[in-house]
């Protein structure tokens, strides 16, 4: 991450890059992401889609052109339990406007292609500080 935000710091959270260039934010397991006995807690989940997002859209607009991202609306929908392992997530941006952006995050596992959670994020761009 370029430039990793005090939550994922705390959370222990590690970045990468698939064989596309993709990012990749992974969550380790442990006592601070810990929900029922064996599983990861639904907020953690939502901190890890949130915050790969936010580090997509950052990635996206570049270093010349970074307005502060302010959220308009997430919605997550929990697909399956999270179990006591690391949680991975990805980012698309779906649309990117002059304002607004919206972003899908995915979050899984062992296989990418069952997720444990999905999230709708609309993002407002404000450049009104510049």
């Amino acid at each position: 991450m370029t430039r990793i935000s005090p939550y994922a710091k705390t959370m222990g959270f590690i970045s990468d890059r698939d064989d596309q260039g993709r990012l990749i934010i992974s969550m380790p397991f442990g006592d601070g992401v810990l929900g029922r006995p064996g599983f990861v807690h639904g907020g953690a989940l939502a901190g890890l889609l949130e915050t790969v997002a936010y580090q997509t859209l950052a990635d996206a607009l570049g270093e010349d052109d970074q307005p502060v991202l302010k959220p308009v609306n997430m919605t997550a929908t929990y697909m399956r339990g999270a179990l006591a392992t690391t949680t991975h997530a990805r980012a698309t941006i779906e649309r990117l406007g002059k304002r607004i952006a919206n972003i899908e995050a995915v979050a899984w596992q062992e296989d990418p292609e069952k997720p444990v959670a999905i999230a709708q994020i609309n993002v407002m761009l404000d450049r009104s500080g510049r």
